[in-house]
Parts: structure tokens; sequence; C-alpha cells
């Protein structure tokens, strides 16, 4: 993927983030900047600290220390942490999404799928009934779910439909900046195919900003601009992301693209 155009001041400014909870658990000084429609991509193996480094950024971890600075255009800069818990829990659910690996964690079971995306639209002011559902309905359909599916409960969907849910009830408020861990998990390689190619549309379209946490570099080379290699909770390697797993510096990103090919 080619590099984003990017603007001159980032969205988001990570600066020294430190949380560790345990010996070699969490993750320490990590510093990066992500800019307005920019993908970062956070890879390394499982425990290598990434999924913890997400919810920090992403306002549902309190960090030990650093700080994340916010800045949408137009606006002032805002230290994440120094604001009130309410602004953050406010952030997620109007200028912020996240996406998770299990897509029921991010989708209200026993509220139908239309319902799941007129939440999000009803947090940000909208009142009318009749434009909520059709703007649900359109959202089914950009993310390749019938319609007619309106009414029925996200139990009653496959994973990848539960996931492609859940992708739609973040992006229907047009949200700045999207984090979501692992979004191919679980999911068989023919429903990941297309999950991704819709990612990938969707974000250009758009102009998101995301984080992308993911084990898959297959993943991390289709959707990411740039990527962090975590590993014991240190970043240890970053870069565009073709440079990075063409050209790997660090003899564990050399690791992880080796174990790949081969």
């Amino acid at each position: 993927m080619n590099s984003a155009l990017l603007s001159p001041a980032p969205l988001l400014s990570v600066e020294n983030l430190t949380h560790l909870y345990a010996p070699g658990k969490g993750f320490g000084d990590v510093s990066f900047t992500l800019y307005p429609g920019e993908v970062v991509g956070i890879v390394g193996e499982s425990g290598s600290g990434k999924t913890t480094l997400l919810k920090a950024i992403s306002a549902r971890l309190t960090p030990q220390q650093g700080r994340i600075i916010y800045c949408p255009p137009g606006a002032p800069g805002r230290d994440l942490y120094a604001m009130a818990e309410s602004d953050r829990r406010r952030l997620l659910r109007t200028e912020w999404g996240v996406v998770h690996q299990h897509p029921l964690d991010g989708l209200r079971p026993r509220v139908s799928a239309g319902g799941n995306i007129g939440e999000r639209l009803m947090a940000i002011g909208q009142r009318h009934y009749g434009e909520i559902r059709q703007q649900a309905g359109r959202w089914l359909e950009d993310v390749e779910i019938p319609a007619s599916r309106i009414d029925d409960f996200p139990t009653t969907f496959s994973g990848g439909m539960q996931q492609r849910l859940q992708i739609a009830r973040n992006l229907v408020t047009h949200p700045r900046l999207v984090f979501m861990d692992e979004p191919t998990g679980g999911l068989d390689v023919s429903v990941q195919a297309r999950l991704l190619d819709l990612l990938r549309n969707l974000v250009v379209e758009m102009q998101l900003a995301a984080v992308i946490v993911t084990h898959d570099l297959g993943v991390a080379r289709l959707l990411a601009h740039r990527l962090l290699v975590m590993k014991e909770g240190r970043v240890v390697e970053s870069g565009l992301t073709d440079r990075v797993l063409d050209d790997p510096h660090h003899p564990y990103t050399q690791l992880l693209v080796s174990s790949v090919l081969s």
C-alpha cells in the first residue's frame, strides 16, 4: 500500500507510553504518531504487548507513564488521560471506534442488527426513527449484509457477518479514528479475504485513520502504511510497511518474516 497523504499535524501522538502489570507483561516506552487517513499496524507474536498497548491508546486502559495527545483537525490537542472519563467515553461513542477480535464483544447480542447500528447514531444526537432505520439498512448493505436481516439478532449471524456488523456499527458515525484488534482472527480464509477487501475500501473511501493489531503479516501488508514490530513489550522496529517487511533490520523482525515465507 502506498504511504498516506499526511497532514502536517498528527491526529494522535503517543509519547513514552508504559504499562507493565507483571514481569514481562505489558509494554514500555512506546512512542509513535498517527496522521489523518493513515493506518498504523502493530505486529508481534502472542504476548508481545500489542493488545494491551491498543487498549491504552484507545482510552480503555490508563497507562502508568507517558501521555497520548489527540488533536482533531481544527481543534487544540488534548491529553487523553487528563480528560474526564466521561469525555473519553464520549470520544469512543462518536469520533472513535473499536473493532474487537471477537465481534460479540463489540455488539449488543439482544439488540437487532439495525438497533446495534442505530445506537451509535443516537449517540451523536440523531432521533428520527425512520432516518436511523434507513441509514442502518444502507450500512448493512454496504458491509454485504442483506437489509432484510435488519431486525435479526447478531447471535443468528455467522462469524463473518457479525464482524461486518461490528464494522458497520463503528463506522456509521464517520469516526476520525478506529482501533482494530485482530479484525480477521478466527475467520476462515475466504471470509478473511472478503473482510480485508471491505476494510481496505472503507479506509480509503472514508479517509479513516486506524491502528490495527495483528499477528498476520499479510493483513498488515494489505492494510497498514506503517508498522510497529513488538517483542516482549518493546517496539524493536518501525517504518513504512513495505520497507519493514521486505528489508527487515531487527533479528526478531527477520525471524517473523522468514517464518511466514518458510
